[in-house]
């Protein structure tokens, strides 16, 4: 039987990852910092131990076939020690976890790493693997750290001390989200939705259960060693129709809020400005970051997964959307 270990597992890819590895019949191992019900509810074996302890992590892998490592710091207190301790010295402990077990390395990575702007700039208006990475803002913390620890990953699939790949998921949603979800279905508390303009842009989200599909596939195939993959785009689902979508989950019927394009662009200066007043200039980033990600098309390409890994999404958004807001309604 398959051995997997699963750095993250407790969190929302990961769980996921635990999940599809079970029912595909493998013995999966999670590196969890304290016991959790969670793991043994999933079907795996839960291992106490901390990704920042290198030899720790490197016993936990010991005849591993395959390391998946999800564990990441997504929105830490404090400024980019936070953001470098977890997700950079973390990675190169599962970079050395691999090594010394010879275990393949699928890193969870993000399309952060073509950053806030970057990720409009692809040929033929998609952005894919080959696009060209800009430079990111000083303060794109998490974006850094995300790039930073797929370098490392690929250096070391280069030098032949791993066989490595990565994935790079757009914003991730589904059952267990502790980030994007509870976040949206407290917007939509008082029934209404925001949309900028006729809210028909495409939103760049994917389900966890398909980010999982690739992730599982991404091993098996010689070819993904030292390439990276866009987990981007499973379905097209617009902003409005998400709306609309999470509203039944919540048994809410929502009203949709249509604001101008013009007005968003007028209202972000002036939260910028205040954001900029307050935080001395943390936030500006994430502010505009968000207001694309509302107005503009998921600019992503996952061609190169669905040709190369045969990435074949099966949760749809119909299903998947309602199902993640009613389970949030049901368990936060």
């Amino acid at each position: 039987m398959a051995r997997a270990l699963v750095t993250g597992g407790t969190g929302l890819v990961g769980s996921h990852v635990i999940e599809r590895l079970v029912r595909d019949g493998w013995n999966v191992h999670a590196l969890v910092r304290e016991p959790s019900r969670l793991i043994t509810e999933l079907g795996a074996s839960p291992t106490v131990g901390n990704v920042l302890d290198a030899d720790g992590l490197a016993r936990a892998a010991a005849g591993c076939d395959v390391i998946v490592h999800a564990a990441a710091a997504i929105t830490p207190h404090g400024g980019w020690e936070s953001f470098r301790r977890l997700n950079v010295d973390g990675t190169l402990a599962a970079i050395a976890a691999a090594e010394r077990s010879g275990a393949r390395l699928v890193q969870v990575s993000s399309v952060a790493v073509y950053g806030p702007e970057g990720r409009y700039r692809g040929d033929r208006g998609r952005t894919d693997e080959d696009t060209a990475l800009s430079r990111l803002p000083d303060r794109a913390y998490y974006a850094r750290s995300k790039r930073e620890s797929e370098q490392l990953v690929m250096q070391a699939h280069a030098e032949g001390r791993v066989w490595a790949t990565a994935v790079r998921p757009v914003v991730v949603y589904g059952r267990r989200d502790r980030q994007f979800v509870p976040r949206v279905a407290r917007l939509l508390r008082f029934g209404i939705a925001p949309i900028i303009g006729s809210g028909t842009t495409t939103f760049s989200i994917v389900h966890a259960a398909n980010v999982a599909d690739g992730i599982v596939r991404a091993p098996f195939v010689d070819r993904a060693g030292g390439r990276a993959y866009n987990l981007a785009n499973d379905f097209d689902v617009t902003v409005r129709r998400f709306f609309e979508l999470a509203g039944a989950g919540l048994g809410k019927r929502l009203r949709l809020m249509s604001i101008p394009a013009s007005v968003a662009q007028q209202g972000l200066r002036a939260v910028k400005a205040t954001l900029r007043a307050l935080t001395g200039g943390r936030m500006s980033v994430i502010s505009t970051a968000s207001l694309n990600w509302f107005a503009r098309d998921n600019p992503f390409s996952s061609e190169r997964a669905r040709r190369e890994l045969g990435w074949s999404p099966s949760v749809r958004p119909e299903d998947g959307i309602p199902d993640a807001f009613r389970w949030w309604a049901a368990n936060h």
